[in-house]
């Protein structure tokens, strides 16, 4: 009977615990990004990351990943885990090398039906593409 009771219990506070991990992903209140420094970009949506190196806008890449890094924590940390190394409800970032830019682009921008928000009307193109630079900039997992 305790046996019972004990598993019960458990399987009660996984339950509970499991539940609490599902209200609170998505739950990201946005943050500006200053993104100042940064070359303006320009109103037309972008398909290939002008911050990587050797993009339109290479010589910003460090730049880019400073303030991509800040970003990133802001907006994306609490869903996609620091330094992008999730928690296992979203993929890890930095494993995603098959998304292209324009996937990636319209993935942050219009968001996802599994709830990513869109970030269209919060993050400016320079903003997304400094988070994409950080992301890029951060080591591979073994």
């Amino acid at each position: 009977m305790a046996i019972s009771f004990s598993l019960k219990a458990l399987a009660t506070a996984a339950l509970l615990g499991a539940a609490g991990l599902v209200i609170a992903h998505g739950n990201v209140t946005p943050q500006a990004v200053d993104t100042g420094d940064l070359p303006t970009l320009g109103a037309d949506i972008l398909v290939e990351n002008p911050f990587r190196e050797g993009g339109s806008h290479g010589g910003a890449s460090a730049l880019a990943v400073q303030i991509g890094e800040s970003a990133y924590a802001g907006n994306c940390a609490a869903c996609h885990g620091i330094r992008a190394m999730s928690g296992g409800l979203t993929p890890d970032l930095r494993e995603l090398e098959e998304w292209d830019d324009e996937y990636y682009m319209s993935r942050v921008q219009n968001g996802t039906d599994r709830g990513m928000p869109s970030w269209k009307k919060t993050l400016d193109q320079n903003a997304i593409w400094a988070i994409r630079t950080y992301v890029e900039s951060l080591p591979k997992p073994e």
